[in-house]
């Protein structure tokens, strides 16, 4: 017992000793890295907000009514003069379509550009700030921007697309949002610090005392770890830098050190009463008891991350609570995930056929084509030798490969004859719109490679590039010998259904040109030849695949 109590005594006088010396340094390097790591989850979080945003602006852009008037505006002010009550009439309704769309976004300010960067009309609570004729320096990269805008009433974060009309650009969609008090404690409150926004060098918003702020922008600092401001210790970062704007957040390391000391100076009391009290009477006991079932629990964790088998629950140890709780919430947590991956995954189908049924719907002669080609192209690929992610890419892929198509006109996807050069044109460019639709989507980006190039040929003779050979991905190659398949054995408003040997025996005369051959083999191989099969037979056979 005597030694136990000298043992325990030596130890919480060390403590005390480096607590007392140490406790400044740990709690800076814990408030720095506080704030880091607040840095990063705010960096992952915007960046995954503004991209969304970016694509709801790009979407809401696309407004047809506010580019005719627009573009009719600029137009004939440009050629052939505009009465005052023309040009009016035509303000009006630009003014009326932005206002709509900012009741749909929400936001402090939607603003119309002109070609030139001013501002043609705004909408919205804060669209004062924003007067017609100021102008607005955006970004010349690229269709869709962020950047910070610094106005005479103001700084604003802003989110914009440019505004197309056929090949020119008439103007560009900004929307805006003020970085003001609200702005800041937002910030603030998912960051869990201080937030000070400076614009030109002075104060424009904070949640920080006024002193500290101040001290902020005259210490002239840019992402420093720390800094005296208002005669303590800050640990800084620097959450948004552009331009003339700045957004710091910053947290005291004198007020986290008195607080930590204090609580350390408590706990440390309290442990060193219990550790006199409990290390006469039970620490054999203790550690038994604890140490055994923390290393069942640890030895099951340790098999399950060995076996990468997370479906094995874990078993309560029935010594603690505590771990039997922490046991239970592991299992829940599993559950939960598996469960989640289930329903994300049925998610995922469900949109793609979604997007594939609504392409068939609007012509009743290729309905259920993309299902029929998704499972030609599986099995196809099954008999090619492709391994379960290939086919699952090849069999999505194939569900979207005629997206492209919901951009052509009823004229020429119904048009039950031949189509004129002109509209030729038009239908060649459907696997480019088909794959420019995806790349909206970051999950179906395994599947673009299929949609763009589904009509590319061996003999370099297909589009949208003229790929030869092996330049086109074997599921682009099993896409296109699934699609003409199908589109021959399929009726027509200007021709019968065709055959499966018919259809066979055209895949076998134009391969190695029109079509690579070992999947046309890989077909041939894997359907009944017989002309006499009956349809329902083969929609069977598909319909299996499809499964």
């Amino acid at each position: 017992m005597t030694v136990t109590f000298v043992t325990v005594a030596i130890i919480l006088s060390v403590v005390f000793i480096v607590l007392m010396v140490d406790a400044r340094d740990r709690v800076r390097a814990s408030e720095v890295e506080k704030l880091s790591v607040a840095e990063k989850v705010f960096t992952s979080l915007e960046a995954r907000r503004q991209l969304e945003q970016l694509a709801a602006i790009a979407t809401v852009a696309e407004n047809p009514t506010l580019k005719a008037a627009l573009d009719t505006y600029f137009t004939e002010r440009a050629f052939t003069g505009l009465q005052d009550e023309q040009e009016q009439s035509l303000r009006d309704t630009v003014t009326v379509e932005a206002e709509k769309l900012a009741t749909l976004t929400g936001a402090d300010v939607l603003a119309i550009l002109d070609s030139s960067g001013r501002i043609f009309v705004s909408a919205g609570p804060l669209r004062d700030r924003w007067p017609a004729g100021e102008h607005i320096a955006i970004p010349a990269t690229s269709t869709t921007f962020q950047d910070i805008a610094v106005l005479p009433q103001g700084a604003f974060r802003i989110s914009g697309s440019v505004l197309g009309l056929l090949d020119r650009d008439i103007g560009a969609l900004v929307v805006g949002t003020s970085l003001d008090a609200n702005y800041a404690r937002e910030l603030s409150n998912l960051a869990s610090a201080d937030i000070v926004i400076t614009v030109n060098g002075m104060v424009a918003a904070s949640t920080a005392p006024g002193e500290v702020a101040a001290d902020l922008v005259n210490t002239g600092t840019d992402a420093a770890d720390t800094a005296a401001l208002n005669g303590e210790e800050y640990a800084i970062r620097t959450l948004i830098r552009s331009g003339r704007a700045r957004i710091y957040t910053l947290a005291s390391i004198d007020a986290a050190a008195r607080t930590a000391t204090r609580d350390a100076l408590t706990a440390l009391a309290t442990v060193a009463f219990g550790a006199f009290v409990l290390a006469a009477l039970g620490s054999l006991w203790l550690a038994q008891t604890l140490t055994d079932p923390i290393d069942r629990l640890s030895g099951e964790i340790a098999m399950m991350t060995a076996a990468r088998d997370l479906r094995r629950p874990l078993h309560p140890t029935g010594t603690s609570r505590e771990l039997d709780s922490l046991a239970e919430a592991f299992n829940e947590l599993i559950q939960g995930l598996t469960v989640a991956e289930a329903d994300t995954r049925a998610a995922y189908l469900g949109a793609i056929r979604a997007l594939a049924a609504t392409l068939d719907a609007r012509d009743p002669y290729t309905a259920g084509h993309s299902e029929r080609v998704s499972a030609l192209s599986v099995l196809i690929g099954r008999q090619m030798g492709l391994d379960a992610a290939d086919l699952d890419v090849l069999r999505l892929g194939a569900l979207l490969h005629d997206i492209g198509k919901i951009g052509l006109t009823d004229a020429i996807l119904r048009k039950p004859g031949p189509l004129t050069a002109e509209e030729y044109a038009e239908l060649k460019r459907h696997p480019g719109q088909g794959a420019r639709i995806l790349r909206q989507v970051p999950f179906l980006a395994p599947h673009i490679p299929i949609v763009e190039l589904h009509h590319e040929r061996p003999d370099g003779r297909g589009y949208p590039f003229g790929l030869r050979g092996d330049e086109i991905p074997v599921a682009a190659r099993i896409v296109h010998v699934a699609d003409a398949f199908d589109a021959i054995t399929s009726a027509r408003a200007y021709r019968p259904a065709r055959g499966t040997a018919e259809a066979i025996a055209e895949l076998r005369r134009c391969s190695g040109t029109e079509f690579d051959p070992v999947p046309v083999e890989a077909l041939e191989v894997a359907l009944p030849l017989s002309s006499t099969t009956p349809e329902p037979a083969l929609q069977e056979l598909l319909g299996r695949q499809l499964v």
